[in-house]
């Protein structure tokens, strides 16, 4: 039976991130109500910049769950045209593009209008959420044989997925990965998967070791020019992906990267920030720099495939599962950098 009521966990800020009870929302035509199984706490909600503008909400946007009932009228259907059930394993995507657009027709579905306009009704981290009309066209059914926390992990990794893709990576590549956070852990994995050959920089040592085990070699920010050395005739990396949203380390990944080579900025810089190159290194140097925002309905799909057959798992990335009602703990230890990923369990 679905309750009345139930918990949320909301942030006010920072540092004021707490439990609270709500309705369970409501559902109308063609939606869906899911209750929620995992949910990850995402990096750029770590952000305080970019967080604090949002406040109040309710935490999070990385879900999966179980279909706990389905809207009066015809069920909506999946992308193969079956029929969303009751019982129904899902991932559920926080933005949907409308697939008709202009944008859309050209593949770039986070400039659709509908795609930032849609949501999960009232976020991730509470015991239900309602799936809109429009959300359900990138909902996914997990395979039976994947976890809930794993299912979890299919909107940050299509993050990475679509960075690569933009990145046009390569086999022959030469990565760096600047910041070895959970998503540059995820971009070793899968340039790994690839078949580059991955180079990962980080002060914090578990990191790194991390990295090791995922294929790549890792070195602290004081060893990063002698590593890019060892590969000598390239006078840099073909691909330096920046993870950190800040100046310093944009810096570095012009640094690092070689003629003809790319830098992926991969997390913004707060508004009002601004970083200093070379221009006539960059130009003469025929270097490109390429943004990746989010991810759209072609990301996650080759998301869920890569997480199916075991390329990033919640085990490989060392993630950490915390019951929901710590939520709060959860989230100071990713600020302190005392976890990798936390991800809530219901």
């Amino acid at each position: 039976m679905i309750p009345t009521e139930m918990q949320v966990a909301i942030l006010r800020s920072v540092d004021d991130i707490g439990i609270e009870r709500m309705p369970v929302p409501q559902i109308g035509a063609g939606e869906l109500l899911v209750r929620t199984r995992a949910a990850g706490i995402c990096s750029g909600d770590i952000m305080a910049w970019y967080v604090q503008r949002k406040a109040p909400l309710v935490l999070g946007h990385e879900p999966a769950g179980e279909i706990v009932a389905v809207g009066p009228g015809d069920a909506p259907l999946d992308e193969s045209g079956r029929s969303f059930a009751v019982g129904d394993r899902v991932f559920v995507h926080h933005h949907a593009p409308c697939f008709a657009c202009s944008f859309c027709a050209r593949g770039d579905f986070v400039q659709c209008a509908t795609w930032r306009a849609t949501r999960i009704d009232p976020g991730a981290i509470a015991e239900y959420f309602r799936v809109p009309r429009e959300n359900v066209r990138d909902t996914l059914r997990l395979p039976a044989t994947l976890s809930y926390a794993d299912g979890s992990l299919v909107e940050p990794l299509a993050c990475v997925v679509k960075s690569l893709r933009r990145a046009g990576i390569e086999a022959s590549d030469r990565v760096l990965c600047i910041g070895l956070g959970v998503m540059g852990l995820m971009h070793v994995a899968l340039a790994r998967h690839v078949g580059a050959e991955v180079l990962g920089s980080d002060p914090i040592a578990p990191r790194r070791d991390i990295a090791r085990r995922l294929g790549a070699r890792a070195v602290a920010p004081d060893e990063l020019s002698s590593a890019l050395a060892d590969w000598g005739d390239r006078a840099g990396a073909d691909l330096v992906i920046c993870g950190p949203g800040s100046s310093t380390a944009l810096r570095a990944a012009f640094e690092a990267c070689a003629p003809g080579g790319r830098v992926l900025m991969f997390t913004p810089l707060e508004p009002g920030a601004s970083f200093d190159i070379d221009p006539a290194a960059f130009y003469f140097g025929d270097r490109r720099l390429i943004a990746s925002y989010s991810c759209g309905p072609d990301d996650t799909r080759a998301a869920l495939d890569l997480l199916a057959a075991g390329i990033v798992s919640v085990e490989r990335l060392d993630a950490t599962l915390r019951p929901f009602d710590e939520v709060a703990g959860a989230y100071a230890d990713l600020r302190s950098a005392r976890c990798i990923k936390p991800i809530l369990t219901f």
